[in-house]
């Protein structure tokens, strides 16, 4: 398998699908993997005409599909999960390639993972983001922790993908090293959920 896809993104429920759709809508090759192969199938099938998909049904294959530095995105189930698909990916990666962890993902376990990985000279984002599948799809609010030299390589594609304020500025930054990313969203997430009891309250 040629290494030929800038980004790769493991996890296609809802909101890995749609992230994996929007760098694929905006001129990036795409590896795009699943545990379940049937699913990955489905997405090059029904959206395949957005853009450039490489479809993957091992981890093998989906690490061999990603020019270097490699970035591969993980979109799964906070906690257990995304631990289990570390642990499948982390060997099959040389030093200086990277893992984003896009779920809302506890920060503390995040400064762990990033830890760990540091040692094998991984590099290790923890991403927030919000906007939900609409968002995911059509063009996020992004959060991206980790290393400063991470976003030297993943920042502009995820500057490309992101919503836009009005003056035309992405709404992405990097907010931080190790857990800020997820730090970040906890916090965001704790106004936003505020505001939806503000407003429930008043009605």
């Amino acid at each position: 398998m040629s290494s030929t896809a800038q980004i790769g993104v493991t996890g296609l429920a809802v909101m890995g699908r749609n992230l994996a759709r929007n760098f694929a809508r905006n001129g990036y090759t795409v590896a795009v993997h699943n545990r379940t192969p049937s699913r990955t199938r489905a997405l090059v099938e029904e959206f395949g005409g957005e853009g450039d998909f490489v479809a993957c049904e091992s981890a093998k294959d989906f690490v061999a599909a990603l020019e270097r530095p490699r970035r591969l995105v993980v979109m799964v189930k906070a906690g257990d999960p995304t631990d289990a698909v570390i642990q499948e990916f982390a060997p099959l990666l040389e030093p200086g390639d990277m893992i984003i962890d896009g779920g809302n993902a506890h920060f503390a376990d995040t400064r762990r993972r990033e830890r760990d990985l540091r040692e094998q000279g991984i590099h290790f984002v923890g991403m927030g983001v919000s906007g939900g599948e609409e968002g995911a799809l059509n063009g996020p609010s992004i959060m991206p922790g980790g290393p400063k030299e991470s976003y030297d390589s993943l920042g502009p594609m995820l500057e490309k993908i992101s919503a836009k304020a009005a003056d035309g500025s992405p709404c992405v930054s990097h907010v931080g090293p190790d857990g800020a990313g997820h730090f970040v969203k906890m916090v965001h997430n704790g106004i936003e959920y505020a505001d939806m009891q503000l407003i429930g309250e008043a009605y």
